[in-house]
């Protein structure tokens, strides 16, 4: 189950003459790709074009191979989910279990199933016994993890997340990383919004940098964080372990600090 999005020179403004993005071509398949920039560089509008909730002024989205002027985002909403990055934005029911069945059972699944998968997702995000509770009786974090359970639940073949990590603990940061890896390694389309430039480096093989509307840069997440002219040009910082290494005059970026050891010692022992 998998899913290809394509942006062909898209453009788009809320106000005309005030651009947001300008003419983003970009082509989203299986696998994690970050997208990345400072804030009001366009990223969260972007997404929002992906699952149809906005459509460009010019220039088009197609979401395996259909426009999505001609589909509605009902009907996206069965191959793209989307977690907004304030879960204020997304609930709307007045029990946890609702809000997480709500999707499931709009994609036609039976009360028993949606149920089913809504309590496998809230399990899967560390959520317990909170089925019956009001989400805004929730902390942020909580209500962040439960927007995330609902898109889960749907099954959708791609899933954005935008800024998943919002007020996580560094458990919570592990469990939505482990979540990413196995959306991927299940073949699903997977895309984060984050500045958390450590769980981008850890999970996600391609970064998509975004400047003021526009795609400054594209590549494997190694190749984008060795590029500092690129990252400082969008107002961006490596991750801690590659800003360490090409301080040491490291050859490579290292995008963890597993890949860190391991070049400092096979460099260790090509000097012995």
């Amino acid at each position: 189950m998998s899913a290809v999005i394509e942006a062909r020179s898209v453009h788009f403004h809320y106000t005309p003459g005030v651009p947001v993005l300008t003419g983003v071509t970009l082509s989203l398949g299986p696998g994690a790709t970050a997208i990345i920039g400072q804030n009001g560089a366009g990223k969260s509008t972007f997404v929002r074009l992906l699952n149809g909730l906005l459509k460009p002024v010019s220039g088009s989205i197609l979401v395996n191979g259909a426009d999505t002027r001609s589909l509605t985002v009902a009907s996206l909403a069965r191959t793209v989910g989307l977690v907004f990055q304030n879960p204020s934005d997304q609930l709307f029911k007045s029990r946890v279990i609702d809000e997480v069945t709500f999707g499931p059972l709009n994609l036609g699944f039976s009360r028993e199933e949606a149920e089913e998968r809504a309590r496998e997702a809230l399990a899967q995000v560390g959520l317990h016994g909170v089925e019956t509770r009001n989400p805004y009786d929730l902390g942020l974090a909580e209500r962040k993890l439960v927007t995330i359970a609902s898109v889960l639940a749907m099954g959708t073949s791609a899933l954005i997340f935008d800024e998943p990590t919002i007020a996580q603990d560094y458990a919570g940061v592990r469990r939505l990383g482990k979540i990413v890896d196995e959306l991927t390694a299940a073949g699903r389309t997977v895309i984060v919004i984050s500045h958390d430039m450590d769980f981008v480096a850890r999970h996600c093989h391609r970064v998509v940098v975004f400047s003021r509307g526009r795609v400054l840069a594209d590549g494997d997440a190694a190749s984008v964080f060795s590029r500092p002219d690129i990252l400082q040009q969008a107002a961006l910082e490596a991750p801690q372990i590659a800003r360490l290494a090409h301080a040491l005059s490291m050859d490579q970026t290292p995008l963890t600090p597993e890949q860190f050891v391991d070049l400092v010692r096979r460099r260790l022992s090509g000097s012995s």
